[in-house]
């Protein structure tokens, strides 16, 4: 059933020009928009949303997301504080995943949909990790999205760290999910795949005409790791493996190169995603986009769901070493749309909008979007959100699912999940 905006304050995502209008949006998969001054006559009966005094903009995308963090809210710390990030893997991200059950990693990606959704969010490229509960870990987690009206890109984060056992079988289980979903081939990072897995994702990556989506040298350990392993950087050995061909390839993180590591990025395919407030909280620097190229992107890595702070702290902590203006940002944070449309991925057309209740003390135009953007929004303003033209997110609260019993059923599982993480 189609749904019709009324007298809202459009801003197209691409030129930020503005106009007031009438928005028909058609329900479905990638389906148009059309713009009316006067509402025809054929619209009377349809839905109907007054957007009054709202801005309506294409919503968001996140382009690196952990679901399977969702549950860490507010968990005890290990009893051994981590002195360093491999440690940090060790004590509470490898020891979370390993604990993660099916039961769990639904609440994570329900719970996961929901503030996506709400923070006007509409689809996810998530990277999932649950070595003792792969075989049915992405279905899971794409059935919860799709139940909230979250669209997605997912892959299983294949590793040699739990064994050669553990990673066939999530190669077996990215070969099954890529038979029937869109998705792209995961792994870790460098310093926890081997040459031979790197191989059997490699030829995942061609028989699916698909890409790879891994971290790459998020610490200086990934470097000395690869360096010391392989005598090749971790961009030279992505290469090798030809990562870098594929327009479908998602570099994450991507701190600690060196100019000719970046100058090899620039010149071929694969993107790269920012994701400032992790490499923060982690301590292991702060990301630089200078001589990377413009295939450029922002993710949350699991902090949480919300692209419009996502942003504000790459402009901000980006200061430090590379300034850019609020709208390189701003793009930045849009050119996910670009990386799913040149990939022909579905679920991101021009039917996913979000309306912005922003009562600015200024006047917003054009010229000065971006600056109202870093400065001014925040995911608070968000009111109603559509998804493939349906209106999933009414008034600040979903549509299609009850956000009490998600809550409900998240928490259950986080106490399941952290007392499992104390024997």
């Amino acid at each position: 059933m189609p749904l019709l905006l009324k007298n809202a304050t459009w801003f197209d995502w691409k030129t930020l020009i503005s106009k007031r209008t009438n928005i028909l949006v058609e329900e479905g998969l990638d389906k148009p928009i059309q713009f009316f001054d006067e509402i025809p006559s054929e619209c009377v009966d349809i839905q109907c949303v007054d957007c009054q005094g709202m801005i309506a903009t294409k919503s968001f995308v996140n382009a690196h997301h952990h679901i399977y963090s969702a549950l860490s809210r507010g968990m005890p710390p290990p009893e051994l504080p981590p002195a360093n990030f491999f440690e940090k893997l060790q004590r509470v991200w490898w020891k979370l995943d390993k604990n993660l059950d099916n039961e769990m990693i639904e609440a994570s990606a329900l719970y996961s949909a929901m503030m996506s959704l709400k923070d006007g969010v509409t689809f996810v490229i998530d990277h999932h990790a649950s070595p003792n509960a792969i075989s049915e870990s992405l279905p899971t987690i794409a059935r919860s999205f799709e139940r909230l009206g979250l669209s997605h890109l997912l892959c299983y984060e294949v590793s040699d760290r739990d064994g050669i056992s553990k990673a066939a079988e999530g190669l077996v289980h990215t070969s099954d999910y890529l038979a029937k979903y869109q998705g792209l081939v995961g792994l870790h990072a460098s310093f926890t795949v081997s040459n031979q897995t790197m191989k059997q994702a490699s030829l995942l990556m061609e028989k699916f005409n698909s890409g790879v989506h891994i971290h790459c040298a998020e610490d200086k350990y990934d470097q000395e790791h690869c360096l010391s392993n392989y005598k090749r950087t971790v961009v030279q050995r992505f290469n090798d493996f030809g990562f870098l061909n594929s327009s479908k390839s998602i570099l994450v993180h991507c701190l600690h190169l060196n100019k000719e590591e970046k100058k090899l990025i620039a010149s071929n395919n694969a993107w790269v995603v920012e994701n400032m407030e992790s490499n923060l909280n982690n301590k292991v620097g702060i990301f630089d986009a200078k001589g990377l190229g413009n295939n450029l992107m922002l993710g949350t890595d699991g902090m949480h769901s919300n692209m419009i702070r996502s942003a504000q702290y790459a402009y901000f902590a980006g200061m430090k070493i590379n300034p850019v203006s609020p709208m390189e940002i701003y793009l930045r944070l849009r050119n996910v749309h670009n990386y799913l449309k040149v990939n022909n991925y579905k679920g991101d057309g021009e039917n996913n909008l979000v309306l912005l209740d922003y009562n600015s003390p200024t006047e917003i135009h054009q010229q000065n979007f971006a600056g109202h953007f870093i400065y001014g929004l925040d995911a608070g303003h968000v009111k109603h959100v559509i998804s493939n033209g349906k209106l999933v997110v009414k008034d600040g609260s979903l549509t299609m699912s009850d956000e009490a019993e998600i809550l409900q059923f998240a928490r259950a599982m986080g106490d399941k999940l952290w007392r499992k993480m104390t024997i």
